[in-house]
């Protein structure tokens, strides 16, 4: 039986080729000497909150050593060493000030980073900081034991956290617990310690959440309709 498509073979020395004289059709040239690039020079901004300047109370003394800082307070000492990426200044006003050693985008991130840090640690020893938690369930409570948080969370025994050194913990309440220290990242890092045993969760709301949080509740099942 006969094929009813037409055969798509044309032969090797075809008029009717893509580029044959029959459909008029050239390929365009571009000369070489016309393509070029052009090279532009990108400058990483400078970071909005390391450029400000880092007030020191008349209770804090100040050691620097070329890229290390030690903070000594009332409420306790504190170090900081910083990347080649930054380097920081004493004015003569006392203040202390972080500039760039070099334009590039680590650079640029290491400048707001610790300019944040050092500000912290000059916080820290002279005002300090502290985290609010809140227990939220039946039977829930917290209560301080010697040196250990103890905490009923509905498992099958008590919780029992030893307290880190250098800070404090405080309960109120039965249901509100309060850290408080002059090292900010110690007191987040042993108040997630904390939350971890029992989170939110999103029905009930019950668990350990932070004072200022906000629980995104779910709506439960609904009951089969009739």
């Amino acid at each position: 039986m006969a094929s009813l498509s037409p055969s798509l073979h044309l032969p090797c020395n075809s008029r009717t080729g893509f580029l044959g004289k029959t459909q008029g059709i050239r390929p365009r040239v571009i000369p070489t000497g016309r393509v070029g690039f052009v090279r532009t020079v990108v400058e990483c901004k400078e970071s909005r909150i390391g450029k400000k300047p880092i007030e020191v109370p008349s209770n804090v003394t100040l050691t620097l050593e070329e890229q290390f800082v030690k903070a000594k307070g009332p409420l306790g000492e504190l170090s900081l060493s910083y990347p080649g990426e930054v380097k920081v200044v004493k004015e003569e006003s006392g203040k202390l000030r972080l500039y760039k050693t070099a334009e590039t985008k680590r650079a640029n991130q290491m400048h707001g980073l610790f300019r944040t840090l050092t500000d912290n640690i000059i916080v820290g020893v002279s005002k300090g900081f502290d985290k609010k938690l809140q227990l939220v369930g039946v039977g829930y409570r917290a209560a301080v034991e010697g040196n250990d948080l103890v905490m009923n969370l509905g498992f099958s025994h008590p919780v029992r956290m030893a307290v880190p050194e250098g800070l404090q913990v405080k309960v109120e309440e039965n249901t509100r617990i309060i850290v408080s220290g002059y090292d900010k990242s110690a007191i987040g890092q042993f108040a997630a310690t904390i939350k971890k045993w029992r989170p939110p969760e999103p029905y009930k709301g019950k668990g350990i959440r932070y004072a200022d949080e906000v629980v995104r509740r779910k709506e439960g099942k609904a009951g089969k309709k009739k």
